[in-house]
């Protein structure tokens, strides 16, 4: 994540039941990304790295940014684990970066925006590099809050991830999304929501 701020390991989760919900997480993942078919990829907010080296897995050359060192280095030292030569790690504010100077053929953005302060800047930010398509997932609230009080998580604060600041429901995220890219295919795998967007046509003229 941009801030670091996602205390469940979801990819590293030995619980069963995460481990389902995740794997379905990563075939909707696969079914957007493959729809896009990039040779070429950026993921902002990249935290340790997991998604970015699954497509640099793919033969995809992946740049990956997130805003704290300390999850860079450990994406670097996964890079190493995996022998993957094709993906590089740096860190970059999602605000601030020049993102107008970078071109790819796919943002990946998943499991970052519900962590910052100003999402709608964020994805103006973004929407700044010179690609095609974007790829943006969030948590399906209030069910993600649900679940964690169910599993008896986080119940001072109601079931809310810390580091949480942002909640959609699923209409609500894509409404969003629409105010900036074409929305071409959205799909929800509990709990989750994501979309395969596109540049809006003539957005640059």
């Amino acid at each position: 994540m941009m801030d670091g701020g996602n205390i469940f390991d979801k990819y590293g989760t030995k619980n069963p039941v995460a481990r389902f919900l995740t794997s379905r997480f990563l075939r909707s993942f696969d079914c957007l990304y493959g729809i896009a078919a990039p040779a070429d990829a950026i993921e902002i907010g990249c935290g340790e790295g997991f998604l970015s080296l699954r497509m640099a897995e793919k033969n995809t050359r992946v740049r990956g940014f997130d805003i704290s060192d300390e999850v860079i280095e450990i994406a670097a030292s996964n890079k190493v684990k995996s022998g993957l030569q094709n993906v590089e790690f740096a860190q970059g504010d999602i605000y601030s970066i020049e993102w107008g100077s970078l071109s790819t053929e796919i943002v990946v953005c998943c499991e970052v925006l519900e962590h910052l302060p100003d999402p709608e800047s964020a994805i103006e930010a973004i929407n700044r590099i010179k690609t095609e398509h974007f790829l943006f997932s969030v948590p399906n609230e209030p069910v993600w809050r649900i679940l964690n009080v169910l599993r008896g998580a986080y119940l001072s604060q109601l079931g809310n991830t810390p580091g949480h600041i942002q909640h959609w429901r699923p209409v609500q995220f894509i409404s969003m999304l629409q105010n900036h890219f074409k929305v071409k295919e959205v799909r929800k795998p509990f709990p989750w929501t994501m979309a395969l967007c596109s540049r809006i046509p003539d957005r640059d003229k």
